[in-house]
Parts: C-alpha cells; structure tokens; sequence
C-alpha cells in the first residue's frame, strides 16, 4: 500500500519511508496543524485523502528538531491507535508475498 519501508509500534503501523519521504501516521487531530508546517503534503490514496496521514519531503525534516517533532506527533497517536484487525494483516501480508513471488 505505501511501497516501502513501514515501520510499527505495538502492532500498529507508525511511520513509513518511501524513496525520499517519510509518511507519518499522526491521527485527525493534528492533521490541519501539520498540513501548515513546511514540507507536509497530505496522503492521498487511490483519490481519496486520508485524514490523519502526512507525507513530509526532506525539506520538512531538515533539522533533528523536525525530525524529531514528526516521530513524536506518530507515537502519540500511536498509543490510541487501533490495530487493524489480525484478518486485515493477513490479507496485507498474502498481497505482499504474490507480489514477491
């Protein structure tokens, strides 16, 4: 779904880096505020936008500061996160092996 590196946090997905960018799983209530801060574009996925997912290009993650105000604002939302359900992850996973294969 987001070709490439996905990285979880208690079973949930957290962050994820694709080619130069990283995409940041931050949850509904801070979405407006990050679609402001420089270097942030919004996930848009097969058309549709989904609130609460954030691209952020190298611009957006130059200092240690950026990098580090992303990573925090992903697990906050991490520890209310819902998992998807163990069918949901099986289906993920089947995807990804026919890919491979």
């Amino acid at each position: 779904m987001f070709q490439g590196i996905c990285f979880m946090v208690n079973g949930k997905m957290c962050v994820c880096v694709r080619k130069d960018e990283m995409m940041c799983r931050i949850g509904p209530d801070k979405y407006k505020e990050a679609l402001e801060k420089n270097g942030c574009r919004p996930m848009v996925h097969r058309g549709k936008t989904m609130v609460g997912f954030v691209f952020i290009s190298p611009e957006g993650m130059r200092t240690k500061a950026d990098f580090d105000y992303w990573m925090k604002c992903s697990l906050d939302f991490n520890k209310i996160a819902r998992a998807s359900n163990k069918k949901d992850r099986q289906t993920i996973k089947a995807k990804q092996n026919e890919k491979s294969n």
